[in-house]
């Protein structure tokens, strides 16, 4: 039975990352929330004592969207996540999130500054667990 694979985070899925969902989860589709979604993902407010009501157009368009056992990336912010890790969970779906392995290169600056860049390399998809 054909997966797919709801993408429910901040940035955009690298060529690596589609590959790996392919290979290594199997899915065959690869479905991103539509604009108006992300930019609620991306924007949760700091302010908001309580998210579940913020965040319940994302699960609308996700139970609509998806069926049981497509595959859900969740990453964000953690009480964002948590929350539609647990939600994922109770609609039958298969909550994962990308691991990364990180690079960090120092650079020391003849005035005493330090330049510090980050690079980050997709490992494998990882299941969250209950």
């Amino acid at each position: 039975m054909p997966r797919s694979l709801f993408l429910i985070f901040n940035h955009e899925i690298t060529s690596v990352q589609k590959s790996d969902a392919r290979n290594s989860l199997g899915v065959q589709q690869i479905i991103n929330m539509p604009p108006d979604l992300k930019d609620l993902w991306r924007q949760i407010p700091p302010v908001l004592p309580k998210i579940s009501a913020y965040l319940k157009p994302v699960k609308d368009w996700l139970a609509s969207q998806a069926k049981k056992n497509d595959y859900v990336l969740i990453q964000g912010d953690f009480g964002a996540c948590f929350i539609m890790v647990k939600f994922a969970f109770a609609i039958g779906l298969i909550p994962v999130y990308s691991t990364t392995e990180r690079e960090a290169v120092e650079e020391h600056k003849e005035d005493g500054t330090v330049n510090l860049s980050h690079q980050f390399r997709h490992r494998i998809f990882r299941r969250y667990e209950e």
